[in-house]
């Protein structure tokens, strides 16, 4: 009788353990190795302060709960469960008119537009979720496999495509500004929607960042979703689930070179060398690359892929906190503040301004922050009479052009921070009870996120689809390297906790295997 197939897994990212759990589920031997004493790459989650559970990476989970992989891998019975983040966005008051409140209901939402922006603008919300709401759930089926032309064009058949598709496609590839510019009046809603859109890294003012901001439409359908325990929950269910398969977890094992020998791959480590039919590559795509270097790979090769990889100058910085209570925002209540995304901003210029410096290497003229307080829905990550907050703030360079460095910047930026909060909600600083601050230079060293890029290589549209991270890498194969396969942020579809990529891996896997059988070992 043969013995299993045996894959190794590099890295314990989302995406990786996702691939893992498909493969062992389908009977596979699997070995995850992971350098770091913490799995789950920037999907974990670890006591920060005492009694305070604190993600290192990712907060809220926007894609996962519309891929299906969650009920395909049954992790509620590993101890998942989400809560939905209702209200699932939030624009504090500008002093004159009222916040405006994003509910997972559209007509409350609607109603809130209307009170904060006027009924003009209500009226053309309620269209624009109407249209790019369809259009945002073909974009989701579209990250749900590898981004082939057949499949992409399978993925969109069906949208309305007058005047031969080409209108459908521009509205596709313009900008997010632009966009928004052609359904909304309101400066605060346009920035609301463009700060969202902005998450995934790339400004609304880069072209083919339209589906970007016009992903919000879906958060109608299932707004974003907080794992109970922190976002690291989602990794430790999916490790629980692939044990239960009969996969294994090495943690503080670091793979050092990757190297076909024969129809097998060696992964050594610094204790050991494993053999292996398949290897998952879970890591920074350049992480890999360099890791297939150390395993004598092609030179000249690997130089042209790292040289045309764009990693980017860096997206942003976080700082977490444990407060006493939650921020108040004044004319809201803390039900519709507390629970999501609390959008700290009202003019896209100041997105604008922040951007144009990190490109020129500077700090942000006024930061732009994105808070989230998800003690308020979920209070076991916080011990009783506390709360904790995490202030995404972006654009923060990665390298500064006068050459100081961030140990120098780190806690004056997150002064800054801390104060665009007080800005919106006085008085806010004079909770804070302890805090922790990871600067771009902090998110490299700590989860690996080169140049403290958390989406791995920018999200612009010659690095999407099709292009992420390279044409010739972007099926998620390595050319010359039979039985490697790429999963992770550096790969379609991008970065965010979707998972997408890990399954798409694990199937590409299976196919092959059932394609292009392995000799029978016994």
């Amino acid at each position: 009788m043969s013995a299993p197939e045996t894959t190794v897994v590099v890295g314990s990212g989302h995406n990786a353990l996702v691939a893992a759990c498909y493969l062992a589920r389908a009977g596979q031997r699997v070995v995850v190795l992971e350098r770091d004493e913490v799995p789950g790459g920037a999907v974990s989650t670890v006591e920060r302060f005492p009694g305070h559970q604190v993600d290192r990476g990712s907060s809220a989970h926007i894609m996962i709960r519309h891929t299906g992989i969650i009920e395909e891998l049954e992790l509620d019975r590993f101890g998942l469960r989400y809560i939905d983040c209702d209200p699932w966005g939030f624009t504090p008051s500008d002093g004159v008119r009222a916040p405006i409140v994003f509910h997972r209901d559209l007509d409350q939402t609607c109603a809130s537009i209307a009170a904060a922006c006027g009924t003009r603008d209500a009226e053309a919300y309620r269209r624009f979720v109407g249209v790019w709401g369809e259009r945002s759930a073909r974009v989701m089926r579209a990250f749900g496999a590898p981004p082939t032309p057949g499949k992409l064009v399978r993925s969109f058949w069906g949208l309305d495509a007058r005047d031969g598709g080409s209108a459908l496609s521009r509205e596709f590839l313009q900008s997010g500004d632009a966009l928004l510019d052609y359904w909304f009046d309101d400066e605060r809603l346009k920035a609301s929607l463009a700060w969202f859109g902005a998450q995934s890294g790339p400004p609304m003012s880069e072209p083919g960042t339209a589906p970007m901001a016009g992903f919000a439409a879906l958060m109608h359908t299932l707004p974003p979703g907080r794992a109970v325990g922190g976002s690291g929950a989602l990794s430790a269910a999916l490790i629980a689930r692939l044990r239960a398969d009969g996969g294994e977890l090495h943690t503080g094992e670091a793979v050092t070179a990757l190297r076909r020998t024969g129809d097998r791959w060696q992964v050594s480590t610094a204790e050991r060398t494993l053999s292996a039919d398949t290897v998952v590559a879970g890591a920074h795509i350049l992480a890999t690359l360099e890791l297939l270097r150390a395993g004598g790979f092609d030179a000249p090769l690997l130089d042209d892929w790292q040289r045309r990889i764009r990693v980017g100058p860096g997206i942003g910085m976080v700082v977490r906190l444990a407060t006493d209570r939650l921020p108040h925002y004044p004319g809201a209540f803390p039900s519709d503040s507390a629970r999501g995304l609390q959008f700290l901003v009202s003019d896209r210029n100041q997105l604008r301004r922040a951007h144009g410096a990190a490109l020129g290497g500077a700090l942000p003229p006024r930061p732009v922050v994105l808070a989230m307080s998800f003690s308020a829905v979920d209070p076991t990550i916080a011990p009783p009479g506390e709360h904790q907050l995490s202030l995404w703030a972006q654009w923060h360079p990665y390298a500064l052009a006068d050459g100081s460095g961030w140990a120098r910047h780190g806690d004056r930026e997150a002064d800054r921070i801390v104060a665009e909060v007080d800005r919106y909600a006085p008085g806010f600083s004079s909770s804070i009870r302890q805090r922790f601050v990871q600067t771009p230079v902090d998110l490299e060293r700590e989860m690996g996120l080169r140049g403290g890029n958390v989406m791995h290589v920018e999200m612009s549209l010659d690095q999407m689809m099709l292009w992420r991270p390279l044409p010739e890498l972007s099926n998620q194969r390595v050319p010359g390297a039979p039985g490697l396969y790429l999963t992770g942020a550096s790969t379609h579809p991008g970065g965010g906790v979707s998972g997408a990529s890990g399954r798409s891996a694990a199937r590409l896997v299976l196919t092959d295997r059932r394609r292009f059988p392995m000799p029978r070992r016994r």
